[in-house]
């Protein structure tokens, strides 16, 4: 009756842990798309045709402390996240 018992509390809680792993990573893949598609694109539009690179700008030096920087490292820690969340939920514990 005891090893019964513990086996239904063990059971219980991976269940729980799994439905929690799996709320975050139906967070995470909303936020992560919400993120990439509030990212601009990468063209460099009229610059390329007169020979400047998106360095020789004040935008393309000062780039990683605007919003632009900042979508761009929430963009690599998200991806982060969705891969070990993946992982995780993909062993069959």
């Amino acid at each position: 009756m005891i090893e019964i018992a513990s086996f239904q509390q063990e059971d219980f809680e991976l269940s729980t842990l799994r439905v929690v792993l799996t709320i975050l990573f139906i967070i995470d893949c909303v936020a992560l798309i919400t993120v990439i598609m509030m990212q601009q694109g990468k063209d460099r539009g009229l610059g390329a045709i007169a020979g400047m690179s998106s360095g020789d700008t004040y935008w393309g030096r000062n780039k990683g402390r605007s919003k632009e920087g900042l979508l761009s490292k929430l963009t690599t820690l998200m991806v982060i996240v969705f891969v070990v969340l993946a992982v995780i939920l993909n062993v069959n514990f």
